[in-house]
């Protein structure tokens, strides 16, 4: 996807490989603080971005296998279910 911005391939592999370390790092943020209220909102920011990111880049990754929409609304609503629960909780 970060070839159809226009970047080199050495740099598309630099981008996704960076973007990948990301998302681990940052999974692993939000399993030891999934009691924070900024990093569920920040998740659910994210993931929205990232869905949309991808319907305005290449729309046609939304329907294939393991697709932004299968993957990232499942979490979506768990971060949603884990604020509601916050709110609840104290």
């Amino acid at each position: 996807m970060t070839a159809s911005l226009g970047f080199s391939n050495e740099i598309s592999d630099l981008l996704t490989q960076l973007a990948g370390v990301g998302e681990v790092v940052f999974g692993v943020v939000l399993f030891i603080f999934y009691r924070s209220k900024a990093i569920l909102i920040l998740n659910i920011a994210a993931l929205v971005g990232l869905i949309l990111f991808v319907a305005m880049l290449q729309p046609q990754l939304l329907v294939e296998t393991f697709n932004p929409v299968t993957t990232n609304i499942p979490i979506i609503g768990l971060s949603i279910i884990l604020l509601n629960n916050l709110k609840h909780t104290g």
